[in-house]
């Protein structure tokens, strides 16, 4: 049984890369919110999770999973929405 321990150097390497992280999926000052994430993109279309699902699985609407989160940028909503308009 091989046993791995963690340093205070790998901590200190995860906090920094979930920094990273939080500052890419926060809005900015003024800006508007970039990433969404799943309940957002459902309350925002009024749409199920499954459709939701399909529209992943179909490759209509792209998205990023971190962990076990999934995001979705907001300017691929509004081109889902610009290209489906009538």
């Amino acid at each position: 049984m091989n046993i791995e321990f963690i340093t205070k150097d790998d901590l200190r390497k995860i906090e920094n890369l979930l920094g990273e992280i939080k500052g890419l999926l926060k809005p900015g000052q003024g800006q508007s919110k970039q990433w969404l994430k799943s309940y957002e993109v459902r309350k925002l279309l009024n749409i199920s999770p499954g459709t939701l699902q399909n529209l992943r699985v179909n490759g209509t609407l792209r998205y990023t999973k971190i962990g076990g989160l999934l995001y979705y940028k907001l300017e691929d909503i509004e081109k889902l929405l610009e290209d489906n308009s009538r």
